[in-house]
């Protein structure tokens, strides 16, 4: 008759602790990042504005951020030139959406200026991100 040695053992229960932990510090990194791409846009100090309204469309807007140092679309600064062409490319109707979010000091004529560029790829429409006064 052969002895069970204590060494040879089968392994006949897994240990959840560990994979339990696993999953808890994923979950947490999963809720921190989760507010950042929701947020995900390029912090502004937007103006303020008494009559402001939530957005009712349901198509995706195009967002077109304008700051003192320039403007930036998709979180990377472009120039006009460059704003058209990746206008013309994003674009699938005219009847989409341009979301323009502003500083509330920003030079006017910047604002004109992406206004004018999306008037030439075809786009009309356009929504004025504010703060709620």
């Amino acid at each position: 008759m052969k002895l069970i040695d204590e060494n040879e053992k089968e392994i006949s229960e897994i240990n959840m602790i560990p994979l339990v932990d696993i999953v808890l510090v994923i979950l947490i990194i999963f809720m921190a990042t989760a507010t950042f791409m929701v947020e995900g846009k390029i912090p502004l100090d937007l103006p303020k504005a008494k009559t402001g309204e939530p957005a009712k469309s349901t198509q995706k807007r195009i967002e077109i951020t304008i700051k003192k140092d320039g403007i930036y679309f998709e979180g990377q600064k472009v120039n006009p030139e460059e704003l058209k062409q990746k206008l013309q490319a994003v674009k699938t109707d005219e009847n989409q959406v341009v979301a323009l979010r502003s500083e509330k000091d920003v030079i006017f004529q910047d604002v004109v200026t992406v206004i004018d560029v999306c008037r030439q790829v075809g786009l009309e429409k356009y929504i004025i991100e504010t703060k709620k006064e």
